[in-house]
């Protein structure tokens, strides 16, 4: 019998190509604490899904649909 088990987390190689980014950079916005990740030890780092997306909602930055009278 073969149980099927969702993984919760991403590497931070996964996670880069999800938000369009290169691996290099990812990983320096984990060291900068921008990117939400789980340090697993000194050399295992992983994003949980659901911090990235919450991360990627509120990341989003909408336009100031205002309009100034001249």
């Amino acid at each position: 019998m073969k149980i099927e088990v969702e993984c919760k987390t991403y590497t931070v190689s996964q996670a880069a190509k999800i938000i369009g980014v290169c691996s290099k950079t990812a990983y320096q916005m984990v060291t900068s604490g921008k990117l939400p990740c789980i340090r697993i030890s000194d050399r295992k780092v992983v994003i949980p899904k659901a911090a990235l997306e919450q991360w990627l909602v509120d990341a989003v930055q909408w336009p100031d649909k205002t309009i100034k009278e001249t």
